[in-house]
């Protein structure tokens, strides 16, 4: 990640990058050295202070000079989410997306049942495409049962989350399209 080399290029202290991001300069440190993960509000709080896009933040990380980005298989970037507490791991497969966050797309794993989990509210409209195990999944009032090869999209603002894992491990993508704000 390239938060050290543009933090230096400014002429910060991670004193003065931590404070302004609202950091302790231990976490700071952890997320430069890359020995902890960020979540992605945290890094686009770094990214304000330094005065970067997101993206410049992952410059390095797949660089390419062409207008398609392409992340090999099992290099997608781990990042904490609300869910990552209760047992979700999520890789996220692209992060060339601009200042404006236009989608986040994340292959989501569940190794186990044993957690409680939580429902999810957000702006913008999600897709869900099953690839391995079995989950019932609410959405509402409403709950389906989720098997490979299975899609299901709805409105983020609804309440919406795991239900019930029926047949684990557990991997699908899921894709958040947020809404554009037109101007």
């Amino acid at each position: 990640m390239a938060i050290r080399e543009l933090r230096q290029r400014e002429g910060l202290t991670i004193a003065q990058v931590a404070e302004r991001a609202g950091l302790s300069r231990g976490m700071l440190s952890k997320i430069e050295t890359g020995s902890t993960m960020a979540g992605m509000d945290t890094l686009a709080r770094i990214a304000r202070v330094l005065g970067v896009s997101m993206s410049v933040l992952f410059s390095k990380y797949d660089a390419t000079t062409a207008a398609a980005q392409h992340v090999k298989r099992g290099a997608g970037m781990e990042v904490v989410r609300r869910g990552t507490r209760s047992g979700h791991t999520y890789h996220l497969l692209a992060y060339d997306q601009g200042p404006v966050k236009a989608f986040e797309p994340f292959l989501i794993t569940i190794e186990d049942d044993t957690e409680r989990y939580p429902s999810f509210q957000h702006p913008g409209m999600e897709f869900l495409y099953m690839l391995e195990g079995v989950i019932e999944y609410r959405c509402g009032q409403q709950t389906y049962m989720l098997e490979p090869g299975d899609s299901l999209s709805f409105q983020g603002e609804i309440p919406h989350g795991p239900e019930r894992l029926a047949q684990c491990p557990i991997r699908f993508l899921s894709i958040i399209v947020y809404p554009r704000n037109e101007e």
